[in-house]
């Protein structure tokens, strides 16, 4: 699916820029079709515009392309045809200082083409008509903005009804003024809201499912279809659940597929609950280790005997939401996510290895079995602190270097402790960090988010403490063995 958390941008109505009186602008021949829209200007004097076109412009000439004899041929129908042939929406034509007036058979060939012709007045520059066309557009994009971050809240606040699934479709329903269905695994309708619509629309919305139903790899997520009065769009609500949103609308606003995917995310965590019963099995987890049960007697209700901590932040400076982290936690495949201000961590069992996510930034711990959650916790912890230094997308924790297994543990745990017992716990993960990051000051303010003056006094004090000099190679090399210890 595309990024359910930015709607397209809306076309502008040709009607409204008509009606600007800054502008002047008239509309001298074509179809007078309300539902017209641009979604650009683009000024041309090319003969032959159809390679520079993308679709949907309005097309805005001054006539310098017009050669003197063209009114008595077929100059004018060639140049009308190709430019609806381009998909363009409109031709704007400018008058003075190369035409007083619209040449009469360019009027003739835009009626008969059906593509509106807008006369521009002298005092308007054809800049003046695209900067009215941004203007419009900015405007319509804001106020489709504020209807999809208006909807996403009434969404999140239906999923936390009593009724879930069909307050999230009665909402979804009321927001595309339409239909929408919840299918089940087997295709069985299994609830519905809003305006019913036709069997012939049932009956092809139906059909849509089945293209999204998880059938193996490369089934499409979405999938949409549009007849003259009705939208119909799927959406596969993941593999494991074979559950589909189906939605049927007699229009759709660029927002609406926005709108949709959302309620899909949501729609896919409450049917994953009542599919799998892993929401029960989670509880039952959590009650026994309230009630003291070892780790590693609740792990496998939980879904396996090993396991890697994924701490994740997301690229942009919003803090992530409980929707954000749980669609996180279902890319990576668990659905054990916890949202702690900043950060975002998973608990999922070991397998295929965890891949970068678009937006975020991970931090994968080395594989763990339940006793040492723990430490995978911290491990992931760090690792997230090095992929945010060195900007890289996911970073996994490195595994224990040989050296370490030529020490016995305990020697090894009590040289660290007595090494490192003069430091502070702040002073002991500024030191790890900075000597994970080669000593760079800059790099080590960023993971910590600190000034570099900061990290600078507290190395300073590092060093003082332990009376050690810590440019020496041999020094850094003896603490950081120390540090690695859990």
């Amino acid at each position: 699916m595309p990024d359910p958390a930015v709607p397209p941008t809306p076309p502008v109505p040709l009607a409204a820029l008509l009606a600007r009186e800054d502008l002047g602008l008239r509309r001298i021949a074509g179809p007078a079709d309300p539902s017209a829209v641009v979604h650009w200007a683009h000024t041309s004097e090319m003969a032959d515009p159809y390679p520079y076109l993308l679709g949907g412009e309005l097309l805005l000439t001054a006539g310098v392309h017009i050669p003197e004899a063209a009114g008595s041929g077929t100059y004018f129908d060639d140049y009308v045809s190709r430019i609806v042939a381009a998909g363009g929406a409109a031709l704007g034509f400018g008058l003075a200082p190369v035409h007083d007036t619209v040449p009469r058979a360019l009027v003739a060939a835009c009626d008969a083409y059906e593509l509106p012709l807008i006369e521009v007045p002298p005092r308007t520059t054809f800049s003046a008509v695209a900067r009215a066309v941004w203007q419009l557009m900015t405007q319509a994009r804001h106020a489709e903005l504020r209807r999809v971050t208006e909807a996403q809240q009434s969404l999140a606040a239906a999923a936390s009804r009593p009724d879930p699934v069909p307050s999230v479709l009665r909402q979804l329903a009321q927001r595309v003024g339409g239909w929408a269905v919840l299918y089940g695994p087997e295709g069985a309708e299994v609830a519905s809201a809003g305006r019913l619509v036709g069997s012939v629309a049932r009956e092809a919305l139906t059909g849509l499912t089945e293209v999204v139903r998880p059938s193996g790899p490369g089934t499409p997520t979405s999938a949409s279809h549009a007849t003259a009065d009705v939208h119909l769009a799927a959406y596969s609500l993941g593999a494991g659940h074979g559950f589909v949103l189906g939605v049927a609308a007699p229009r759709r606003d660029p927002g609406d597929h926005t709108i949709a995917s959302v309620a899909a995310v949501l729609l896919s965590l409450l049917t994953g609950e009542h599919q799998t019963g892993s929401g029960a099995a989670r509880s039952s987890a959590l009650v026994r280790l309230l009630l003291g049960a070892p780790a590693e007697d609740v792990a496998p209700l939980l879904g396996g005997e090993r396991w890697v901590v994924v701490h994740a932040r997301p690229d942009s400076l919003a803090a992530p939401d409980p929707v954000a982290a749980s669609a996180l936690g279902a890319a990576l495949g668990s659905p054990l996510v916890d949202v702690a201000r900043e950060v975002v961590r998973v608990l999922l069992p070991a397998g295929p290895e965890p891949a970068p996510q678009p937006g975020w930034t991970l931090g994968v711990s080395a594989v763990a079995g339940p006793r040492e959650w723990a430490t995978a916790d911290v491990q992931a912890g760090r690792a997230l602190a090095r992929a945010r230094a060195t900007r890289a997308g996911l970073v996994r924790y490195g595994a224990r270097p040989a050296l370490a297994d030529l020490v016995p543990e305990a020697d090894a745990e009590a040289h660290a402790k007595a090494l490192l017992a003069p430091l502070a716990p702040t002073l002991t993960e500024t030191l790890r960090t900075w000597l994970s990051l080669h000593g760079s000051w800059d790099r080590t303010a960023v993971a910590l988010d600190v000034h570099r003056n900061t990290v600078r006094q507290r190395i300073a004090k590092c060093a003082a403490l332990l009376e050690r000099d810590l440019d020496d190679p041999d020094v850094r090399m003896e603490l950081w063995f120390a540090l690695r210890r859990p």
